[in-house]
């Protein structure tokens, strides 16, 4: 056999693969309306705040409601404690206050 046609091969099969997975996400998303509705209703009705993405430090649970200063709190040039806080980025209300 050929390297091209067991190439076209592999492009074939991999085709197939992405055109099954999209239809399983057609059908999926289909499926999970009822229940994304629920929870939709269950976190307005709680008035919950964001995702929480990390759980080290306050700061970064909840980067939209973070201070100026948290990140500093034992005093003004302290190090990161912790790694995620170089991988959030502050939030818009806060850029350019200096």
């Amino acid at each position: 056999m050929r390297k091209s046609t067991l190439f076209l091969c592999f492009l074939a099969l991999n085709l197939v693969l992405l055109g099954l997975a999209c239809g399983h996400a057609l059908v999926g998303q289909q499926t999970a309306r009822p229940i994304l509705t629920a929870k939709t209703e269950l976190v307005r009705s709680l008035s919950l705040t964001d995702l929480c993405l990390f759980t080290e430090a306050r700061y970064t649970r909840h980067p939209s409601m973070a201070d100026l200063h948290t990140a500093f709190q034992d005093y003004p040039l302290s190090l990161e404690h912790y790694p995620t806080g170089s991988l959030v980025l502050p939030p818009e209300h806060l850029k350019g206050r200096f």
